[in-house]
């Protein structure tokens, strides 16, 4: 089986995507295809050999065959016409704007491509913070109370410590901890260079934290162990750009089974039908022996493989667990019944 692995594009995340897809060829065992997408949305065809993070600072990938897509995938010209790339699926590894987005699964849902990663109600609802916490209260999953606000407003904080962070964002880009007053216009600049709006949550320093992966293959759950992730005051972009290199597996967190059994039932109710397709991880907050979402992470670094006894096994499952689109029978009876009615008239 080859799989063709997407990644880049115009994103603040760019450079992180290209981590978590080199990353890719310690964990993957079947054949892997790069696709790589430039600032300009360009895609090319990037060899296995080629894979490392130079060659996309330097911009030596433009040396590379471009692609172009078109239904049924990505085809690559030559002398005798555009030749298409044989693989069984895309592996969506786009993080940020337009992997997580919904860009590039709607593209893939036009040109019927089949890709492993959220559809586009669901990369819509968890690239969205403030959509994110709208969508766990439907799913009857508790969140940390939170403050929305736009460039526009005067924003107001009535108690310290909060944490500030951009509404569309990921991997702790933009966020800070505001422990006083004084600190509060910096760490909105800051925020507000990222995106035009941003949520304001309480603080609560020594929080339990807990990661769960997992998806849905033929209707039952896979999950990966529940990892507690190595403490600091928050999780800032240094520490998580790690994640998007873990290629090792991890310890599974030292917590009761009646606590993971909770996980996996909160994970469950947001999974739902809505995440079918993907493969996503839930970072968990615990508070008074209470289970609550901190966010969804909807193509997770590295795809989350440090979380599995056997990644490679999961993928593929997942590969053959994708929703299908019903097919659309176009008739035009209904276009020939007004003509028919016209010439009649």
């Amino acid at each position: 089986m080859s799989i063709a692995v997407i990644f880049g594009s115009n994103s603040f995340e760019h450079e992180i995507s290209i981590v978590s897809a080199i990353a890719m060829k310690d964990v993957i065992k079947n054949d892997l295809i790069y696709i790589f997408i430039d600032k300009h949305r360009n895609f090319y065809h990037i060899p296995v050999s080629m894979i490392k993070s130079t060659l996309f600072s330097s911009g030596k990938y433009k040396k590379c065959d471009k692609l172009e897509l078109h239904q049924g995938g990505f085809y690559k010209k030559g002398m005798f016409g555009a030749k298409k790339l044989d693989f069984e699926y895309v592996l969506n590894l786009v993080h940020g704007g337009d992997g997580e987005d919904g860009v590039i699964a709607s593209l893939f849902d036009f040109f019927a491509v089949p890709f492993v990663g959220p559809r586009i109600e669901a990369s819509v609802i968890s690239c969205n913070k403030y959509l994110t916490k709208s969508y766990a209260k439907s799913c009857d999953v508790k969140t940390i109370d939170f403050s929305f606000f736009t460039k526009n407003d005067t924003v107001v904080v009535e108690e310290y410590p909060v944490i500030i962070k951009p509404v569309r964002l990921g991997s702790s880009i933009g966020v800070s901890i505001v422990k006083e007053q004084s600190q509060l216009n910096y760490a909105l600049d800051i925020a507000f260079e990222f995106d035009d709006e941003i949520i304001i949550e309480p603080f609560i320093s020594g929080i339990k934290e807990y990661n769960l992966a997992g998806c849905k293959c033929n209707g039952e759950f896979k999950f990966s162990i529940v990892e507690e992730p190595e403490k600091h005051e928050f999780l800032d972009f240094d520490k998580k750009y790690l994640d998007f290199t873990r290629t090792s597996k991890v310890n599974s967190a030292d917590i009761d089974m009646s606590l993971e059994f909770e996980l996996k039932q909160t994970f469950k109710k947001l999974y739902n039908n809505t995440f079918e397709g993907a493969l996503i991880r839930c970072d968990f907050f615990v508070v008074d022996d209470r289970v609550i979402l901190n966010e969804i992470n909807s193509i997770p670094g590295s795809m989350a493989n440090y979380l599995f006894d056997d990644f490679d096994r999961i993928l593929d499952e997942l590969s053959y667990s994708q929703p299908r689109k019903k097919l659309i029978n176009i008739t035009y009876d209904y276009v020939n019944k007004i003509q028919s009615a016209k010439g009649k008239a």
